[in-house]
């Protein structure tokens, strides 16, 4: 009875196999999914292993004590890891999030959040266990390395060798953290950090504005090749993508750090990047609805073009060859209008097929 019992476990368990692997078969670069469709805005992405997926609340929506919440289905979502993190008068503040914005998980299933802390003027990094939801670690970035006034957005997280990388788009520079030692260096000053004039934001048919003046938004995404031997970097207003050795991050030299820094090719006016295992680079088109592709000659070629990426957000890849994005009508919120919120939800959280696949496996 037992070995019927495992040879019937085993034929099912073939079969689910597979099942999946001929529904995958039916996809084709660049098919586009609607993961969910929210009435509160997302701001970064993440995926586990499994397929869970968590995304921030935009400090940019409508107030609401909502910070991080984990997809349920296709209109629905919870707080996590749970209503305590959340905001809340008269809560124990060390154990809230503020306003949070870049998230990631790293090889281990961790998820990593930076907490950009604008009314507390502490800028902070969380770790959580994705499985049990238990609160890891918290690394608090001091003054010096993260001033107030700075906005840092996006992170990437190697767990291979204990190093987050962050970029600071208000006071524009790179950010590195030792996980273990929890000691932080900035690199700044550089002209790779700055916007470029020429890359103009341009959405539903008009230059985009910001806080009344054109936009112009420095260093923002930043990606991790699948070894975590390069970090990748650029303006959201700007069209080059450059690359510079983690080791040199690391170690904290600036004139080394500068003389690192290289050119890898084009990207468009974009707010999030990722990289595949396989070394390609994919970023979110803002001026056209879209996810491009670099290709093998540093040139761009669009992957998808569709009005539900109204200001695709951010970009990570999560389970098979899916790149997850948050789409968000950030342009609409009251900080570009200049008018009040000018949103509608739905919001939304969507998928692009790829044929690529995540790079923490190597990691």
């Amino acid at each position: 009875m037992i070995k019927i019992t495992k040879t019937i476990l085993l034929t099912s368990a073939l079969m689910l196999t597979a099942t999946q692997a001929f529904a995958d078969t039916l996809h084709k670069k660049g098919d586009l999914e609607v993961v969910a469709a929210l009435d509160i805005r997302p701001g970064n992405v993440t995926v586990s292993d499994n397929g869970r997926v968590f995304a921030t609340v935009h400090p940019l929506d409508i107030p609401s004590r909502w910070r991080l919440i984990e997809i349920t289905g296709k209109k629905s979502w919870k707080a996590w890891p749970d209503d305590s993190w959340q905001k809340s008068e008269g809560g124990d503040a060390a154990h809230q999030i503020d306003t949070p914005l870049g998230i990631t998980r790293d090889a281990q299933n961790r998820l990593w959040l930076v907490d950009m802390g604008l009314n507390t003027g502490k800028t902070r990094i969380l770790a959580f266990d994705i499985a049990s939801g238990k609160h890891l670690k918290i690394i608090t970035l001091d003054d010096a390395i993260a001033p107030r006034g700075s906005f840092i957005q996006d992170l990437v997280v190697d767990a291979r060798t204990g190093w987050i990388y962050l970029a600071d788009i208000s006071n524009p520079g790179l950010i590195t953290v030792n996980i273990d030692t929890q000691k932080a260096t900035r690199f700044s000053g550089h002209a790779s950090l700055q916007s470029e004039k020429s890359a103009v934001m341009h959405i539903d048919g008009q230059d985009t504005q910001f806080n009344g003046k054109p936009a112009a938004v420095a260093v923002n995404p930043i990606t991790l090749s699948a070894d975590g031997k390069k970090v990748y970097f650029g303006a959201m207003n700007g069209y080059s993508w450059y690359e510079v050795d983690a080791a040199s991050l690391q170690k904290a030299d600036d004139k080394a750090i500068a003389n690192n820094i290289r050119v890898v090719g084009k990207k468009p006016v974009s707010d999030g990047a990722a990289i595949s295992a396989q070394g390609h680079h994919y970023f979110t088109d803002l001026n056209n609805n879209g996810i491009d592709m670099m290709d093998s000659r540093g040139e761009l070629v669009p992957l998808v073009r569709s009005a539900l990426l109204d200001w695709p957000d951010s970009i990570q890849f999560g389970d098979k060859n899916w790149l997850y994005i948050s789409s968000n009508q950030l342009h609409r919120t009251a900080a570009f209008t200049g008018k009040g919120d000018k949103g509608e939800a739905p919001y939304r959280i969507l998928r692009v097929w790829t044929d690529d696949t995540q790079p923490f496996t190597s990691r």
